[in-house]
């Protein structure tokens, strides 16, 4: 249930994008206590963005889960592994953090709650 959206306007994120996507469903899972068999990671990259007025490689990130979220912690483990693989620096990266309510997630023909 845990889900990540990574919006990145670099061309080329990373040589290999397998690898940071399944760098960061084991983060996720980590960070949230929560089984990776649920983590779903996205990366959509080349994609139109401004930070500070500049078009300079930015990101953003978005991390939805039901409940296990503590942003406070999380923020910067992400950001730094974001930044190590990308090269973006991390305060050219926002974080939004959405807790959802189980009866609010379907899966697999029904919802968690």
């Amino acid at each position: 249930m845990p889900f990540i959206q990574i919006n990145t306007s670099s061309k080329s994120v990373v040589e290999n994008d397998d690898l940071l996507q399944k760098d960061i469903s084991k983060m996720i899972a980590a960070l949230t206590g929560k089984p990776e068999d649920y983590v779903m990671t996205m990366i959509q990259r080349d994609t139109k963005m401004t930070f500070a007025g500049s078009d300079e490689p930015c990101c953003f990130i978005k991390v939805k889960s039901i409940g296990s979220l503590d942003p406070a912690s999380m923020s910067k483990s992400l950001c730094e592994l974001i930044s190590s693989k990308t090269n973006i620096n991390t305060n050219r990266i926002y974080i939004e953090f959405i807790d959802v309510e189980a009866s609010n997630w379907g899966f697999n023909c029904s919802t968690f709650g």
